[in-house]
């Protein structure tokens, strides 16, 4: 089958477009329209999406490792400068999530993937420009880490994009898939990075560079990726004219009680993988490992295990995805939130056993390395849980919007494939709403961490755990009541078992 550009009178109301990446007729759940053709085509935009999705994650992430680094580059920052730049890019991430996520429908997701991924270049080479320069003031590295976060933003864009490529029974799997992609860009920026600037190894299979430290190489290496996802784009995927959409339709979606209750679980799964993301490194640095002896100091070197948590995080995301599929999302995130509860208390557990603050002695790094592999094993529960979530809460989003049109219009009729078709639009900007309310919990758990309000930080730790830890039992509560719970009032919300 050829996918047309030119649709049937009939098909749909939006203008056919001249160029040949531009699709008009578009109908996922047409099961012969799907097998002859339509699953290549969206598994092809699916591809590219994720490549440029998961660049975004590395470029938006970028700070959370190379902060680390800045003072052995003749910085000097103070430890609370360096928790604001590690912030800095998940707060405007977050805020450009909106904006990113209409952008789809307006000039098209091939478009403004090419768009997203051409505007990483600025946060990449301001980095590798400024990174050289010691006398650089602080205020001008807040306004380059604030630039990655454009590749927060990213994130939304290419999961409403992605969200119209699916029919219903397959966007867990694709959605978690485009997520996981993206996530995995985490991982793979803390893995990959103190390599690149030369200034770590690869658990002894890659040593660190004998030339000192250059984090400008990260840049040039990321600007070189921004290019190559723009062209990929440009060459390999499309746009769907029956993803057109008013700002002012779409927003609509800001009135629904799902949005914002959908936005609070996501807090607490997206929100914990990419906050935890950015603060693992320092929270085994502060609790494991102390500088001297040089170059590897005593104790847990925290560069070896920073990416495992995000590495994790993302695998699981699309199982969370296929789980959700299979079983319903709304069981499979109460579950991701149930795990979440227990192995957050055993991480807080594990810091209980520890001395605090290892400072410059080495004895009592040492003392608390032997309780690290318990620290680490529950932590990485905590990561494969939320990724979980993460899957398992994006399937539902599409899911309770499908629910409210089917319940509305008769099955085979007209009204009901064009209420569908406005549940697909009205849930693909809700993914946008949620993601960017959702982002912002990795602003505030670093910062939870931090928290320079309280003088010990075991205690400003501590203290963090058992916040987050009551915040997952109130969403796996919200999530039964809402979700599960048989009663008339989930009844007349429509999504009892969604």
């Amino acid at each position: 089958m050829t996918l047309t550009t030119n649709p049937p009178a009939a098909a749909t109301d939006v203008p056919a477009r001249r160029s040949r990446h531009w699709i008009d007729d578009w109908r996922p759940e047409d099961p012969e329209f799907w097998e002859n053709g339509g699953r290549q085509v969206a598994r092809r935009n699916l591809v590219w999406s994720i490549f440029a999705e998961h660049l975004g994650f590395s470029v938006w992430l970028i700070w959370s490792v190379s902060s680390a680094f800045l003072l052995q580059m003749g910085f000097a920052f103070t430890p609370q400068q360096l928790f604001l730049l590690v912030a800095l890019p998940n707060l405007v991430g977050s805020l450009l999530r909106l904006p990113y996520t209409f952008a789809v429908p307006k000039f098209g997701g091939r478009n403004w993937t090419m768009v997203s991924a051409a505007l990483l270049l600025v946060p990449t080479l301001l980095f590798a420009f400024f990174v050289q320069r010691p006398d650089t003031p602080f205020w001008v590295f807040c306004v380059i880490a604030a630039t990655a976060g454009f590749g927060g933003g990213n994130f939304a864009s290419s999961m409403a994009n992605i969200n119209f490529f699916y029919p219903a029974a397959k966007k867990g799997a694709a959605l978690g898939l485009n997520a996981a992609g993206g996530n995995a860009g985490v991982a793979i920026i803390q893995l990959l990075l103190p390599v690149i600037i030369g200034g770590a190894g690869i658990f002894g299979l890659v040593k660190a560079g004998e030339a000192g430290i250059h984090l400008q190489t990260a840049g040039y290496v990321y600007a070189g990726l921004a290019v190559a996802a723009t062209l990929a784009a440009y060459l390999f995927m499309d746009n769907l004219g029956t993803a057109h959409s008013k700002p002012r339709e779409q927003l609509q979606v800001v009135r629904k009680p799902h949005t914002w209750i959908m936005a609070m679980l996501y807090i607490g799964t997206f929100g914990s993988f990419i906050g935890y993301s950015a603060a693992m490194p320092l929270l085994i640095k502060l609790n494991f490992w102390v500088p001297d002896p040089a170059p590897l100091g005593t104790g847990i070197f925290f560069a070896y295990y920073a990416f495992l948590g995000a590495g994790i995080g993302s695998l699981t995301r699309p199982f969370g995805g296929w789980l959700a599929d299979k079983y319903g999302g709304a069981r499979v995130t109460l579950g991701a939130f149930s795990a979440m509860v227990v192995f957050t208390l055993a991480v807080l557990w594990t810091l209980t056993q520890l001395t605090p603050n290892p400072a410059a002695d080495p004895a009592i790094a040492g003392d608390n390395r032997s309780w690290f592999p318990w620290f680490l094993g529950f932590f990485l529960c905590v990561f494969a849980a939320t990724g979980i979530g993460n899957g398992s809460t994006y399937k539902m989003i599409p899911a309770i919007w499908r629910r409210e049109a089917e319940d509305a219009t008769a099955a085979g009729t007209p009204e009901r494939t064009s209420a569908i078709a406005a549940a697909t639009k009205q849930a693909s900007a809700a993914l946008g709403v949620i993601g960017a309310v959702g982002a912002i919990g990795g602003f505030l758990i670093p910062i939870a961490f931090s928290s320079p309000w309280v003088d010990d930080p075991m205690s400003s730790t501590k203290g963090a755990f058992l916040v987050f830890t009551a915040y997952y039992v109130l969403c796996a509560l919200v999530t039964w009541a809402v979700y599960l719970r048989k009663s008339e009032k989930t009844a007349r919300l429509a999504v009892a078992g969604v």
